[in-house]
């Protein structure tokens, strides 16, 4: 019996920790925010998803795969959305990191003014992706093919099933900036931006 348990216990997601303390995002986003953001709502979907997918063929399978096999599915959209939210999430926090912002490294830098132009006209269209999003979801910047494109998702949807490769995301779910911001999410937009967004990590996905 013991055997057993620890190996369910093995296959759980697990949350994973966050890549800096709860308060180094200040200003911008507070301790309070990621407090409730990552400690209720990002285990929320972790814990949720383990429970959906317990004794399924689902058990043990990586996030992506689970994303991959019920995307589409309406029989499994409760595994999706838990699933892809746990990714987003883990995602969106290694897209922020203390004192960000600034330039790119220089093979993104590159990549960027190849397909926006600037690096100001990217970060642009990445606001109006995010501020345009209508009710919940995310901005993303891509790599669709060999070319870098800004793109949003509604709720739990991610560009992982739309064949894209994601480099950055910024969450526009109402949880994400509320208790900071209020209805003023073109304000934590442009917080995240200009002082959060993490280049390196988007630096990194690319390749």
């Amino acid at each position: 019996m013991m055997k057993n348990d620890t190996v369910k216990k093995e296959a759980a997601h697990i949350l994973p920790p966050l890549p800096y303390e709860e308060n180094a995002l200040e200003p911008a986003i507070s301790a309070r925010t990621l407090e409730f953001h990552y400690g209720k709502h990002h285990k929320g979907y972790v814990d949720t998803l383990n429970k959906l997918i317990a004794g399924t063929e689902h058990a043990g399978q990586p996030l992506e795969t689970v994303i991959g096999e019920t995307a589409g599915n309406p029989d499994k959209t409760a595994i999706f959305n838990n699933a892809s939210q746990a990714w987003n999430h883990t995602f969106f926090w290694q897209s922020l990191c203390p004192k960000g912002g600034g330039e790119p490294p220089a093979a993104l830098k590159k990549k960027i003014e190849a397909a926006f132009g600037t690096i100001d006209a990217c970060k642009k269209e990445l606001a109006t992706a995010a501020t345009t999003q209508f009710g919940s979801g995310w901005a993303w910047l891509v790599l669709d093919g060999t070319v870098l494109k800004v793109a949003k998702t509604c709720n739990a949807d991610s560009p992982l099933v739309k064949g894209q490769k994601p480099l950055l995301t910024i969450d526009v779910w109402e949880h994400a900036y509320y208790l900071d911001y209020q209805n003023r999410r073109a304000d934590y937009v442009a917080a995240v931006l200009d002082k959060l967004i993490n280049w390196r990590f988007a630096a990194d996905n690319l390749g």
